[in-house]
């Protein structure tokens, strides 16, 4: 098996730190051995890693079937165990569709998860995206049965976290981060309650995978309304309320369930959480409508 060399970079290192504090640091250094570990358990042949703020992702082949056939899987680790089960009990409750990666096994214990591949695995920010493709991913991903579970929390607790990281930051002014804070838990405290929601359903964690199906990935799973996930969908691309008010049309028409008005408060609530959101929602004023 490869040893887990790739990957271990300083400013891999000192992300994992900001978001989960100074444990991160020595779980980073431990890593090489943890993956080695799991690589001889799972029978992975371990190559070039990647990753974001909350987790490094090998890539690996894993010994073949009878044939022989080696595939292709990725192996994910967090230093938060709570993060990796709440990622596995969203993959497993939306197990019976094909439009979300497929977890294989998991270790919760170490922050573990084993995932399949995608193929051809384009990043939908890459290759770009048409409206129906992805209004067949949020229908999808609206299939899941409905019962809460204490393993995932509700969509308002996902809320103030991502508000209170943005005034950390600094990344607006005060007061378009009050209005939108307010409007956001307003949303999540009247809508749907047992909707499995994503959490982080932008064109950077869905995949394109066999016959143009788009593949959800990098769930930051919760329990609320699934309209919040066409956020990132409706805002792209729109500089103008015009422009957002008919992609959310579109969408709407197309996903079961959906609420064109809810989609269009989401997106006002949301705005200064969201890369990319056009400069006329990003103000108290666009926040309120």
């Amino acid at each position: 098996m490869a040893a887990a060399g790739p990957g271990q970079h300083p400013g891999n290192r000192a992300r994992l730190i900001a978001r989960f504090g100074p444990m991160a640091g020595p779980w980073h250094d431990a890593l090489p051995t943890l993956v080695d570990g799991l690589a001889r358990r799972w029978g992975l042949d371990v190559g070039e890693a990647g990753g974001g703020g909350t987790s490094r992702v090998y890539r690996c082949r894993r010994d073949g079937d009878h044939e022989g056939v080696a595939a292709a899987v990725w192996l994910k680790l967090t230093p938060d165990p709570v993060v990796a089960t709440q990622e596995a009990e969203a993959l497993s409750a939306w197990s019976a569709t094909p439009s979300v990666v497929r977890l294989l096994d998991s270790d919760l214990r170490v922050g573990a998860l084993l995932l399949a591949g995608v193929e051809p695995g384009t990043r939908v920010r890459e290759s770009g995206w048409r409206t129906a493709d992805v209004a067949r991913l949020l229908a999808d991903l609206r299939t899941a049965p409905r019962t809460r579970t204490p393993l995932l929390p509700p969509l308002g607790e996902r809320i103030t976290f991502m508000y209170d990281m943005a005034a950390r930051r600094g990344t607006h002014d005060p007061e378009v981060l009050a209005h939108g804070r307010a409007a956001a838990l307003g949303l999540a405290g009247t809508g749907p309650a047992d909707g499995l929601v994503h959490g982080d359903l932008h064109p950077g964690n869905v995949l394109v995978g066999p016959g143009y199906r788009l593949v959800a990935i990098d769930p930051r799973p919760t329990f609320g309304d699934p309209d919040f996930d066409a956020v990132d969908w409706a805002i792209d691309g729109a500089t103008d309320e015009v422009a957002l008010r008919r992609r959310i049309a579109e969408l709407a028409a197309l996903v079961p369930g959906m609420s064109a008005a809810r989609v269009l408060a989401w997106c006002r609530a949301t705005a200064p959480l969201t890369t990319g959101a056009p400069a006329f929602l990003v103000t108290p004023a666009g926040l309120r409508g």
